[in-house]
Order: structure tokens, then C-alpha cells, then sequence
């Protein structure tokens, strides 16, 4: 290609003044400014049909040698995918096609230029291994098998805003490099901290405890950070978590809050999504009825029949929740209150089932998973408000109270009851969609392997 020639124009004053979505056939003999990217090119002699791409869809370019300088038409012929042009031209009706319309172009500027072919097409599944993917994750992005993906999820995180806010939640945001370990466990990323050493959020919850003091239903979309070695399609070191705390109601309370939430999401999707639901050739879960609440205690006693190595106290592997359950959620309640963290709030006698082992109700805790199969999407508690038993559940644990002083003395001053959940956003998309990794849930996963791009 003649260096000359090609160059790149200056935007200047060229604006759009419409969207591809914009352009119909009530536009047609209309002067239209339109940019985009090239998502394909058919060469027809003297004749080329670009694809131009923005971010709503695509438009057909007509560009015809006798209109344009021969110089100017063979740098269009010799363009690259992935460039981007900026165009004024005229609507006009497709040729073979009663409701199409396509662009004739009257100026056009070459705002940018790609330099060498993508290693994967944009509008069909790549074939290409992941890591090629996600070394190149911006033009990843432009196909649209996660387009399609991508727009889902941005209905996903409107519709848990709307929801929360329709139920007088406040959105909050806390802090996400702290002091110490808001679980316990070493799965944390330490950093340095101006002189002293801090670590990366695991989670914001006992912020958001905390906040229930004065706003009672709070609310929170943001990223937390595990440092778990795991190299797995469900596991990312940096996620984005949704949280959520009320006060004045209990763990049950919450479960019946994240199940609306769900039926919420599905709904919204449903509706503005119906296109790339089609193009992505899947049906979302049908959840007409209320999710199935099956205890801990119970679920291995059913479990045991047909695994006798199950155990009461272990966790329960995915595959055999999948294989019980199928693809639908469901709760699992009332978990040993030795596999959850030390702010869950243990079942008390007075609410207790009556003719349930009684060694067995000192070990159990108000608290919840949400699975869908064998993933696990939430986590749920009724959280302990009262000081003394905090601090001696902190013991329980191994775990340092006065390491947790700025927590604890705000307990002198009455927290009221309290529940909450988090909830994966990037899983609850892999549920959903059926989606085969997790990575191709968020736009730059990090896990152990990988810290760029």
C-alpha cells in the first residue's frame, strides 16, 4: 500500500448523527454522518461492500470506484478489519432486499488503521484457545459471541440497581484496601501501605455491617480480591461481588430478598435482551416457582444413601449437587457453623426445630448457599450483633479480637439484628448463560496465571 496514500485523517469536526439502530428505510435520500469500525469487506471489482461496525450494529457501505479517487478506493480495497472510518453519505433502499438500506458514501475519512490481520474472526465462535483470546482481550471483545454476552451483563447490573433501589436500598462503596483479614484464612494479597503492610479486600462485610447502623439497607457492586491458587473454569483472583445487608430481619429474610433479586434479573433479561438470547441460541432458567430449601443435615442424610463416604461436616462436591439437582437453584440452609466465618450467627434453642440432635444444633448456623447444579453463587448469613459473643466466636476461630478493634468498639453502641448475602456477579452470568468459563464473564480476567493484559 502506497505510504502516500495511506494516512490517517484528524476527526476534526466530523461527528455522528446517527447510530446504525438510527438508520431505517424512513431515512432513505437523508444525509447521514455515521463512524464505526470494519467488522468484514467483500471485493467486487469495482464495487466494495463494507461492513461497518459501531457499537449497536453493523451498516452496509456501498463504495463504487467511479465515485471516489482511484487513489482513495484502493486504500479502502486494502484496509484491514479492525479499521475504523469516518463517513458521510446518503441512505439509500439495498438492492434484493424490501426492508434493508445501505449508505453511499460522499466523503470518507480514515480514522484509524490496523497494521496486521486478528489472529480470530469477530462475528463467529473462535476457534482459537482462550489465552490467545485474552491476549488480545480488546479485539476479543468486538466478537460477537461476547458482545452479545457483555450486553447481557450490563442489564444484569441495571436490574440488581433497580431492584435494591426499588426496595430502599442505599448504595455504598467501602474500602478495598484494609487492615486485616475480614474472614480470617490466608487467602489474601498483601500490599504496602505508605510503612506498613495491608491487604486487598476479600469482601466489604463488616463495612457493611457497619453501615446498617445508619442507613439499615445498604447495598454494594464492586470488586473483591482472593488469593486461592485455583486454576478452574469458576475461579477468578479478582471478582465482582454483590452485597448486600439489612437490618431488623434474619437470614430467611434475605434468602426471600436474593430469590426476588433472581426473578428480578431473569425478567429484565427476558425482556431487553430477547435478541441476544437468540443469537446466542439459549433459553435463561425457568424459575416460576419458589427455589428449593433443603437443609445441610438433610442433604447429606440423602446424600449418604447412595455415597457413604460423605461425611457430616464436608463440603459437598459440585458434581454431585449437579447430578441431584440439575440446572435450577436451590438453597442449601442451616450449615455447620464450623465451615462459616465468624460473624455467622449460630442457631439459638429457642428457635430451633424441635427433635433434632442436640449435639447437632450446637454446630449449626443461620446461613445459606444459593447453588445453581454445582455452582455455588451466593452466600448468605444471619450475622452476630452481640459483642461478647463476637469476640468469643473470633476465639473460636483463632482469630485476634484486637486485631478487629476498629469493628468491635462500634458493637458499644447497640448494632441492631442484621443479615446480608454476597453474591458473584461473574458466576451468576456463568449460571445463567451456561457459560463454559468463567473468564469470558468479565473483560480482563485475573487468576494465578495471569496479571496482564
Amino acid at each position: 500500500m502506497d505510504e502516500k496514500i495511506v494516512h490517517e485523517d484528524d476527526l476534526g469536526n466530523l461527528r455522528r448523527s446517527h447510530y446504525s439502530f438510527q438508520i431505517s428505510r424512513s431515512n432513505i435520500d437523508e444525509s447521514v454522518v455515521i463512524v464505526g469500525w470494519i467488522s468484514s469487506k467483500r471485493d467486487h471489482g469495482n464495487v466494495l461492500f463494507v461492513q461497518l461496525r459501531d457499537q449497536f450494529g453493523e451498516m452496509q457501505v456501498v463504495v463504487k470506484k467511479k465515485e471516489l479517487s482511484s487513489d482513495l478506493f484502493n486504500t479502502i480495497r486494502n484496509l484491514k478489519e479492525h479499521s475504523s472510518l469516518g463517513i458521510t453519505g446518503v441512505v439509500v433502499e439495498q438492492k434484493n432486499s424490501l426492508d434493508q438500506v445501505e449508505i453511499i458514501p460522499k466523503e470518507i475519512k480514515i480514522l484509524s488503521i490496523s497494521n496486521k490481520p486478528a489472529p480470530f474472526l469477530t462475528q463467529a465462535v473462535s476457534s482459537v484457545g482462550i489465552d490467545t483470546r485474552l491476549d488480545l482481550r480488546a479485539i476479543d471483545l468486538r466478537r460477537n459471541h461476547l458482545q452479545y454476552i457483555f450486553k447481557i451483563r450490563n442489564t444484569v447490573i441495571n436490574s440488581i440497581r433497580e431492584y435494591f433501589n426499588e426496595n430502599y436500598f442505599v448504595e455504598v462503596n467501602t474500602p478495598k484496601m484494609i487492615a486485616t483479614a475480614t474472614e480470617g484464612g490466608a487467602a489474601l494479597f498483601p500490599i504496602f501501605y505508605y510503612d506498613r503492610e495491608a491487604f486487598l479486600a476479600q469482601s466489604p462485610q463488616l463495612y457493611k455491617e457497619q453501615l446498617t447502623m445508619a442507613f439499615e439497607s445498604v447495598f454494594e457492586i464492586a470488586p473483591i480480591f482472593r488469593a486461592e491458587p485455583s486454576r478452574t473454569n469458576r475461579h477468578l483472583s479478582e471478582a465482582i461481588s454483590v452485597d448486600a445487608e439489612k437490618a431488623y430481619v434474619d437470614y430467611r429474610d434475605m434468602m426471600d430478598h436474593l430469590e426476588k433479586l433472581i426473578h428480578h434479573i431473569i425478567n429484565k433479561i427476558n425482556t431487553k435482551n430477547a435478541n441476544e438470547l437468540e443469537n446466542l441460541g439459549i433459553s435463561l432458567p425457568q424459575i416460576n416457582n419458589s427455589f428449593t430449601r433443603i437443609t445441610y443435615s438433610d442433604l447429606v442424610r440423602k446424600l449418604q444413601a447412595n455415597h457413604k463416604y460423605i461425611r457430616w461436616g464436608d463440603d459437598i462436591s459440585p458434581k454431585i449437587l449437579k447430578d441431584l439437582f440439575g440446572d435450577e437453584f436451590f438453597f442449601i440452609i442451616e450449615w455447620p457453623a464450623s465451615t462459616k466465618p465468624f460473624y455467622v450467627k449460630s442457631i439459638t434453642e429457642d428457635d430451633y426445630s424441635a427433635g433434632k440432635d442436640i449435639d447437632e444444633k450446637n454446630r449449626l448456623s443461620e446461613s445459606f448457599d444459593l447453588m445453581f447444579g454445582g455452582l455455588e453463587l451466593s452466600s448468605g448469613s444471619t450475622r452476630i450483633n452481640n459483642k461478647s459473643m463476637l469476640m468469643e466466636n473470633m476465639k473460636k476461630k483463632g482469630l485476634n479480637d484486637k486485631a478487629f478493634d476498629y469493628h468491635l468498639r462500634v458493637f458499644d453502641y447497640a448494632v441492631p439484628p442484621h443479615a446480608g448475602f454476597g453474591l458473584g456477579l461473574e458466576r451468576l452470568i456463568m449460571a445463567i448463560l451456561r457459560l463454559d468459563n468463567i473468564r469470558d464473564a468479565t473483560f480482563y480476567p485475573r487468576d494465578i496465571d495471569r496479571l496482564t493484559p
